[in-house]
């Protein structure tokens, strides 16, 4: 099943990322085949969702936002097929930074 973009809202504290294209040749120029690409670390945030609630009741705010570019752990979340590209759903505490 593909999925709209625009119809996906995260909840709690999921977070929407349109992972960014790997590196296509090395530093000295040699181009990489499909196979050897890494999977990318960084993406752009598409969509967030309000956030969680701690188990005290306090609600645990959103640190970012839609359009930030951000660096993510290697390994998690979810892979959704948004149109024709995979697109990620992870957890806010997976995220490792923002990227400025």
């Amino acid at each position: 099943m593909i999925i709209q973009s625009n119809s996906i809202k995260p909840l709690f504290d999921n977070v929407l990322i349109k992972p960014l294209e790997g590196e296509t040749k090395t530093a000295g120029g040699i181009l990489l085949p499909e196979t050897a690409k890494e999977k990318p670390q960084m993406g752009k945030v598409m969509a967030v969702g309000p956030g969680a609630v701690a188990d005290d009741g306090k609600k645990i705010p959103m640190m970012v936002k839609a359009g930030q570019k951000v660096m993510y752990k290697k390994w998690g979340g979810n892979e959704l097929k948004v149109g024709n590209e995979e697109w990620l759903l992870v957890e806010q505490k997976d995220i490792l930074a923002i990227i400025e």
